[in-house]
């Protein structure tokens, strides 16, 4: 048995954040029409706009929390949140592109939210996933890369024991455990970083256990992972 267990440094930091949870066994992730998913996400791009109510981009909530977030942990120089980077895309007029299926889907609900959504391939993991404090030394090659990039020390990460899974908690990913065509079992998250947009986060975890399964067939379950209750099962 596989477990998703947030510890206690990370909470040390964030103790009200919420980690929504969607476990999907059996999906079928291969890529057949991609202008389906460009719809999705180009629906989903409108949606977002919403979110732009200051003149400043680093202004707008949903992109402030996660900027004051990131500023209590050591990450990467220009590192930036996952929905921010997506935001910003939205905002200068490009369009997000798709990638496969699942991440197009779990995309088009955080641009809709305004909520951090990643997801990982289970089969991949080697033990349980934590999320944590680095300890600085673990092996993370990203996209695009043949080398190893390592966390810093203190920085908040995913990571299983064979090394990290995304840095900066969710700047970027490690092509390891991504998320293929071939993906049969997927670990999808949904993170809230204070307690102010709970209905938020379920609405989004449900509309994204439902899409995912309209569109890739297989089972889900949702789960939350909180202060009050630090790990869940998850295969």
């Amino acid at each position: 048995m596989k477990k998703f267990i947030v510890e206690n440094d990370f909470w040390d930091l964030f103790p009200k954040s919420k980690i929504g949870v969607v476990v999907l066994n059996g999906i079928d992730n291969t890529i057949r029409d991609n202008s389906e998913y460009e719809q999705i996400l180009k629906l989903a791009g409108k949606e977002a706009e919403k979110y732009f109510l200051e003149a400043v981009f680093s202004e707008n909530e949903v992109i402030k929390v996660w900027r004051e977030a990131f500023q209590k942990f050591k990450t990467k120089k220009g590192a930036r949140s996952s929905i921010e980077a997506l935001l910003k895309r939205v905002q200068k007029g490009d369009s997000i592109g798709t990638i496969n299926p699942l991440v197009d889907i779990y995309n088009s609900i955080s641009l809709k939210y305004g909520l951090p959504c990643g997801g990982e391939d289970i089969e991949t993991f080697q033990g349980d996933v934590k999320l944590t404090k680095a300890f600085g030394d673990e092996s993370f090659v990203t996209l695009g890369s043949d080398e190893s990039a390592p966390p810093y020390k203190d920085e908040i990460i995913y990571k299983d024991d064979a090394g990290a899974i995304c840095r900066c908690w969710n700047w970027r990913e490690s092509v390891r455990t991504m998320l293929t065509e071939k993906t049969k079992d997927a670990f999808l998250c949904i993170e809230l970083v204070d307690d102010t947009r709970q209905e938020i986060l379920a609405a989004a975890l449900e509309e994204l256990a439902f899409l995912a399964t309209k569109h890739l067939g297989g089972t889900y379950e949702i789960s939350v992972v909180d202060i009050n209750h630090r790990e869940i099962d998850i295969m």
